[in-house]
């Protein structure tokens, strides 16, 4: 079993919350850490058909019989239950009381997030990272945000074994499956679950035949920009059905997009999102990539590298103590940075995605731009490249290997979550004296 290295953050909301939820696709572990994190509550599954009929013939009922504390599983199955878990909250604003685990985005059904403002913190669980894979808490972001030297020893990885991680995925049952036919079978299942279950059950649509050519169509697409109108002549559908799917595949998180980042920087730019799918190694296999097929190229390759260190990120944002927003810039000349962290005090470290073993210095012009213009907000910019040396560009440029990701900063494991988490914050001080 895995130890995530979101459990810190479980435990802090439970201590001072009344209800804590869980969210994040179906099959990453949401079940397994909300047990592991409250082994003394209560568990009920929504998963079973007695329960679910039970809790929404009288939600009322239902949750004023329950005890305290109560993990409630799967709980986008029955959203009438959080009117009923509101009032007993107010009724007993009691912190942990109830831990919810969710395989919907409750910020795309706002109908259930706005009847427990104020009484909720939401946390979403990601697959596995690298460094929960490798046993590691890693501090990547936060190290970047600091002012501590970029020291790394060389890498170990290769090209080809940095896109054997890609496209294994973050999946527990991926990550422990060795065989990748086995895999495949695996991907096959869930993707028929996700979409002809979960979807289902979220917006009651009988006719699901064009959600799998859709999710191939974006996965061949990803890391692009977002584009309904292209989408919609290829498939001949609506764009007000699309947009319906598109929202769908968001609220089981099985698609993300990617906001643009914009600012007075003197140039027009981009505005549009780009979208990624929420695990490389589900991309590869949607695309036919697999250990026996792995791209050649720098161009082929860079889509699905691109998307293992966004969802990297996106999973490291979750923990770290910066907790900075993810965004990408373009501007319509060409310019480009791929992501974009932005803390709450406004400060900006860019990150270039180069599937590449040699970079060059024009690889880093985006970069330089927004460090030009952006002065000291401009924190740092690391160009992650498939070679092996941490190497300077420039005032603030960095090229680092790709597996910096979950080497820099990366602290071991411990059964002591507060303690990894105080370590953290002692190592990594943020620069500017900012907190």
């Amino acid at each position: 079993m895995y130890r995530r290295n979101l459990g810190q953050s479980i435990t802090d909301a439970m201590g001072d919350t009344p209800v804590v939820l869980l969210i994040g696709a179906r099959q990453t572990g949401k079940s397994t850490l909300a047990r592991e994190m409250n082994p003394a509550s209560a568990y009920v599954t929504f998963d079973d058909t007695f329960t679910l009929a039970s809790a929404r013939d009288d939600p009322q009922g239902f949750v004023r019989a329950l005890p305290r504390p109560v993990v409630l599983d799967e709980i986008q199955l029955v959203p009438e239950i959080f009117r009923a878990i509101k009032a007993e909250v107010d009724r007993d604003r009691q912190a942990g009381s109830f831990l919810l685990t969710g395989s919907a985005n409750v910020f795309l059904l706002p109908r259930l997030a706005e009847s427990l403002a104020g009484r909720m913190e939401v946390l979403t669980l990601w697959p596995l990272s690298q460094g929960e894979i490798e046993g590691t808490v890693e501090g990547f972001i936060d190290i970047l945000f600091s002012d501590k030297p970029l020291a790394l020893l060389p890498s170990s990885e290769t090209r080809q074994s940095l896109l054997r991680r890609a496209i294994t995925g973050g999946y527990p049952e991926l990550v422990v499956r060795r065989d990748p036919r086995r895999r495949a079978a695996w991907l096959r299942s869930y993707t028929t679950t996700v979409l002809q279950r979960d979807v289902r059950d979220l917006a009651n649509i009988e006719a699901l035949t064009e959600l799998p050519r859709l999710l191939r169509l974006l996965a061949a697409r990803a890391g692009s920009l977002l584009n309904v109108a292209s989408l919609s002549n290829e498939m001949a559908v609506p764009q007000t059905s699309l947009r319906r799917y598109l929202n769908l595949l968001q609220a089981t998180f099985v698609v993300q997009t990617l906001p643009a980042w914009s600012t007075n920087v003197g140039r027009r730019s981009v505005r549009t999102p780009k979208f990624f799918l929420n695990d490389a190694g589900l991309l590869a296999h949607l695309t036919g990539i697999g250990p026996g097929s792995l791209p050649s190229s720098p161009d082929a390759a860079g889509p699905l590298m691109e998307s293992f260190v966004v969802m990297e990120l996106r999973k490291q944002a979750t923990w770290s103590d910066q907790r900075p927003e993810i965004f990408f810039f373009r501007t319509h000349d060409g310019l480009e940075v791929d992501v974009l962290l932005e803390n709450a005090a406004g400060q900006i470290v860019g990150i270039e995605v180069k599937a590449s073993a040699s970079p060059q210095k024009a690889d880093f012009r985006g970069l330089t731009f927004l460090r030009d213009v952006l002065g000291d907000r401009f924190v740092r910019g690391v160009l992650l490249y498939t070679g092996e040396h941490t190497l300077p560009f420039g005032d603030r440029l960095w090229a680092m290997p790709v597996d910096a990701l979950w080497r820099l900063g990366a602290l071991p494991q411990t059964g002591d979550r507060q303690g990894s988490s105080r370590a953290l914050r002692s190592r990594h001080k943020p620069r500017g004296g900012h907190p």
